[in-house]
């Protein structure tokens, strides 16, 4: 088992070796060992226990309080990891929302008008486009087909079309490539770029969750509603398939 001197461990956490020393001295991190010289050495135990209280300190808690959490006797680890995860997640969330409130903010300041709700369907029948938003909000939720539409609001006119020009780009050169087999490189090249299209129009660009399941779920969407993949105003089948088949390799292979 390693053991880290007390500035090989500060390094490793990124904190200094006066925090740890501080730590030392209040009881809350003390060393697995000290050697004849004096000197600090910590162990596996130690470095997980430094985690927790980095962790807990992220979220703005108190040295003592938590000291007084960890050494309680039915202090569990993997659930105190869970709930690191639950709160920083959330944190996350408002961190997320608050950029693009700052974005809109900033837009409007410039003199950028935001995009209206019809300009986000632009191109589909009022009647339809509220078909298809309430459809999106069946499948996925209102919160993330709010936070879509936000996040399209946020990039602002000139950013919305430059993702619809290169979304479209995007088809135009998977249409010609569907003689192809679709796990082809040349063809995974294209989904690659189609995959971060749609990651930036669904305002999830940057997450951890790389969002598999739901790029497949996109993929069998497209085989089995026709309005997705209309071409010239007609369905294609044969492309849909050609998609849902491509889509579900890159997912499988780049996405888990």
């Amino acid at each position: 088992m390693r053991n880290y001197t007390v500035k090989q461990l500060a390094d490793l956490a990124g904190v200094s070796v006066r925090t740890l020393h501080l730590y030392d001295q209040k009881g809350l991190l003390k060393p697995s060992v000290r050697t004849e010289a004096g000197y600090r050495m910590y162990g596996e135990k130690e470095l997980l226990r430094l985690q927790q209280i980095l962790f807990y300190k992220e979220l703005d808690f108190s040295l003592e309080a938590i000291k007084n959490l960890l050494k309680k006797p039915d202090f569990d680890l993997l659930q105190a990891l869970e709930e690191h995860k639950t709160a920083l997640q959330a944190r996350k969330d408002s961190i997320t929302n608050l950029l693009l409130t700052i974005d809109k903010t900033m837009l409007k300041l410039k003199g950028e008008i935001m995009l209206t709700h019809e300009e986000l369907y632009e191109g589909f029948p009022k009647e339809k486009a509220e078909v298809y938003r309430n459809e999106a909000i069946a499948a996925y939720g209102e919160e993330q087909v709010k936070h879509s539409e936000n996040h399209l609001r946020a990039v602002g006119k000139k950013g919305f079309e430059v993702l619809k020009v290169e979304q479209q780009d995007i088809v135009q050169k998977l249409l010609s490539l569907m003689k192809e087999d679709p796990k082809s490189a040349n063809v995974q090249r294209q989904i690659a770029r189609h995959y971060a299209n749609i990651r930036e129009f669904w305002g999830t660009a940057g997450n951890v969750d790389l969002q598999a399941d739901a790029y497949c779920g996109l993929g069998e969407l497209y085989v089995n509603d026709e309005r997705f993949t209309m071409i010239d105003n007609k369905p294609n089948t044969d492309f849909a398939h050609f998609m849902c088949q491509a889509m579900r390799f890159f997912a499988e292979t780049n996405l888990k």
